[in-house]
């Protein structure tokens, strides 16, 4: 197959450990590489904003609608990839504290001898407020970490245990999932694709985002810990 030129994709962290091999699937069907760059959401939504070139992101839905009302994302281009859930991670080999229920999951919090969040990402934003209304932000003992994936202080032994979505705890080598938060006090967040207005190659970007919302993507997805949005 002739090679084409690459797209080039702004994604949010929580689809990282799935991209890789979607985007191999991708450049083997069509002849189309991807190149794509990583960083949370907030970080990409700053980027965007500041004229960042590309021709599609993936961030939370929330995020896709704000840059198609603010224009750097095309109208009506959003396409529903993946939904992702918080989870907990301990150092691979160490025990699993107990997150069955809320109150199992704050004996956890408060026990904890130190717990990692992302300052930046969605899911760290989420757990501080969390904490907050929990009533208990000032007794846990809490590493906040600029950017990138909270469990890398979990296998390198500088935290007990690590909160962010699943799917990003996941490409962490070193840990495991003790479990996600409970059902009363999870939060389900779904991540988006767009295609940027500025692209030359909007075709191949809307291409792009309907095979990541498709059937063949879905096993890729579930393997790197988030689910399916159901559909373009």
């Amino acid at each position: 197959m002739t090679k084409r030129p690459g797209l080039k994709l702004l994604s949010t962290l929580a689809v990282m450990g799935a991209m890789k091999d979607l985007a191999e699937a991708y450049r083997a069907r069509t002849g189309i590489a991807i190149n794509a760059e990583f960083a949370p959401t907030v970080a990409l939504l700053e980027k965007l904003r500041a004229g960042e070139a590309g021709d599609v992101v993936i961030l939370t839905a929330q995020g896709i609608d704000d840059m198609m009302v603010e224009g750097p994302v095309l109208l009506a281009s959003r396409v529903d990839v993946a939904l992702s859930f918080v989870g907990v991670a301990v150092k691979a080999g160490a025990p699993k504290p107990d997150l069955s229920t809320v109150a199992a999951f704050r004996a956890t919090m408060l026990a904890a001898e130190s717990v990692a969040y992302s300052k930046i990402g969605a899911s760290g934003i989420y757990f501080a407020g969390l904490l907050e209304r929990m009533g208990i932000a000032d007794q846990v003992k809490t590493q906040i970490v600029p950017t990138g994936f909270t469990a890398e202080r979990v296998a390198n032994g500088q935290a007990e245990l690590a909160v962010q979505q699943i799917s990003e705890l996941l490409v962490v080598p070193g840990i495991e999932i003790a479990g996600p938060l409970p059902a009363d006090i999870q939060t389900v967040a779904t991540f988006s694709g767009g295609v940027l207005r500025a692209s030359a190659m909007q075709d191949a970007a809307r291409d792009f985002l309907r095979f990541l919302a498709g059937s063949d993507a879905e096993a890729v997805l579930i393997a790197s810990g988030l689910k399916p949005a159901g559909g373009a």
